[in-house]
């Protein structure tokens, strides 16, 4: 079925997209024009499959993947399976279309949040920011002292000087700090905190601050 459904991909792709699409850091090299909305809709038709995800991730090709992270069946993925993902991510797009269709919505979100943003490898740090991001979105039922650990997180490491992964974390604090007022408060005080820290905590802050107030 896999090779079925890169052939899908393959009739839907415009190579004229390409050019746009790496102008703006989009599909790491492997991207062969297919738009996010064609590829919800091919997973809309297709269902959820494990085997299938496992099979188009392993292609390599960058639409494929982000369609494996729409079909996969979420109680089915374990904690080997996201770390190896997140291994291979290779542009931002591709590591927050991860992250929130798929990361944010399995048991291991909290710890992977966590544990990936303290690594080195920039994708994965980010990833650790992006489903941060997603779970102050998604999680309606977790209190304000759950995002505690997050806001220290930020404030800890989002002294970066790689764009992907500031970015990610200014992220990560916007979306905390419109939760709820109390960790809008939390959060404001992290950002003005890193605008007295180094070149990546200050535009952290700064990005943060600016619609947070």
């Amino acid at each position: 079925m896999t090779q079925a459904v890169l052939a899908r991909l393959h009739d839907l792709a415009d190579p004229g997209r390409l050019a746009g699409m790496a102008r703006y850091g989009i599909g790491g090299g492997t991207a062969i024009g297919v738009t996010v909305a064609e590829l919800r809709a091919l997973a809309k038709e297709l269902g959820r499959s494990h085997e299938l995800a496992q099979g188009l991730w392993d292609s390599g090709v960058h639409e494929a993947r982000i369609l494996a992270s729409l079909v996969e069946e979420r109680d089915r993925v374990d904690e080997a399976q996201l770390d190896r993902w997140a291994a291979d991510l290779g542009s931002w797009d591709l590591c927050d279309q991860f992250c929130q269709n798929l990361v944010r919505h399995t048991p291991f979100a909290w710890t992977k949040a966590l544990e990936w943003s303290g690594r080195p490898e920039p994708f994965v740090k980010r990833a650790g920011f992006a489903t941060m991001a997603g779970l102050a979105v998604s999680d309606t039922k977790a209190d304000d002292a759950r995002f505690a650990p997050f806001l220290q997180a930020v404030a800890e490491r989002a002294d970066d000087d790689r764009p992907i992964v500031r970015k990610g974390a200014s992220w990560a604090l916007r979306q905390i700090g419109k939760r709820t007022p109390g960790l809008r408060e939390s959060a404001l005080e992290v950002a003005e905190a890193l605008r007295d820290g180094g070149p990546g905590a200050r535009w952290v802050g700064t990005d943060a601050l600016r619609e947070l107030r």
